[in-house]
């Protein structure tokens, strides 16, 4: 059935007459019966009886015209609901989150944005994080993680919302398990796990401190850091860099602060080429933090001088 039709004989049934409905259609009366012509043939029965009095619906043109207004709002429901998926579709942004990448500061961050959030969880495997990553846009659009690792900031974009105090890792059986922060000349004698040269610019300025005290041993971490590396430095005895948001990953860690400066950023890691709303969601939170608003934790230098 083509909507003009329908729309005539709608227009017929409420004005009475082919000729008041001309009028109102601004065609002639002649144009509006070829029309209803049209739609009764197609139908296969007849819809208005025509009298010298003007038009009144059969009974199955009675019927006709109450399913046809019922369609047409159920037809206007679905178009206004298509177009409001499609409009928040414009504006979802899907975040992946895990047990040492927790999404929460970014979404208190964003809580005053006009986006829709979606939550994805991930292992925080390597394997599995670097897929979730090399995938940026497919089922995840970003995470929010410590973001100084020298590899990802060639791969991926990084928007950098806050520097946090790096922190050490003490397994509760440690002999500096009773301190309640830390000095250097108390880690003589342990050993300190780190990751590898290279990785991350904090990390190799911190090995270059840590390597200046001959009575601390350090130790490379297998991988970057995932839930694995928290049960090494239990099982070994090992002290770790660690940070306030992983304080509760591992119940036999205490995190304690120490004499030191060294920071790690925290941020948004996203796709060298990334979708339209996630380059809108990116700097609308550039602005927010430009303005100061929206602050996820205490900002400090970057490196020690």
């Amino acid at each position: 059935m083509l909507r003009k039709e329908l729309d005539t004989f709608l227009t017929v049934a409420d004005a009475g007459s082919f000729l008041k409905a001309s009028k109102v259609l601004y065609t002639t009366p002649a144009s509006v019966m070829n029309q209803i012509n049209k739609l009764e043939a197609l139908v296969g029965v007849s819809l208005v009886e025509r009298t010298n009095q003007g038009i009144r619906l059969t009974a199955a043109g009675r019927y006709f015209r109450e399913s046809i207004q019922k369609l047409r709002q159920t037809s206007d429901a679905i178009l206004a609901r298509t177009r409001e998926l499609a409009e928040t579709e414009k504006r979802l942004i899907r975040v992946g989150t895990s047990i040492l990448r927790p999404c929460r500061p970014l979404i208190r961050l964003s809580e005053e944005l006009p986006y829709t959030i979606r939550i994805l969880p991930f292992d925080d495997s390597p394997e599995a994080l670097s897929a979730i990553m090399r995938n940026f846009g497919g089922d995840v659009d970003c995470i929010f993680s410590p973001c100084n690792s020298s590899s990802w900031a060639k791969q991926y974009n990084i928007l950098v919302t806050a520097e946090v105090p790096c922190r050490v890792a003490v397994p509760r059986q440690h002999r500096l398990a009773t301190k309640t922060s830390l000095t250097w000349p108390d880690l003589d004698g342990s050993t300190f796990m780190l990751v590898k040269r290279g990785a991350s610019p904090v990390f190799d300025a911190l090995r270059d401190e840590l390597e200046q005290h001959p009575g601390i041993r350090v130790v490379d971490m297998p991988d970057f850091y995932d839930t694995s590396v928290f049960n090494i430095c239990v099982e070994r005895n090992y002290l770790m860099e660690t940070l306030d948001i992983w304080k509760h990953i591992h119940p036999n860690i205490l995190t304690l602060p120490m004499e030191w400066n060294y920071v790690m950023p925290l941020g948004i890691i996203y796709a060298k080429e990334p979708s339209r709303p996630v380059r809108e969601f990116i700097a609308d939170i550039q602005s927010l933090l430009e303005r100061g608003g929206g602050t996820t934790m205490p900002q400090s230098p970057l490196l020690p001088r």
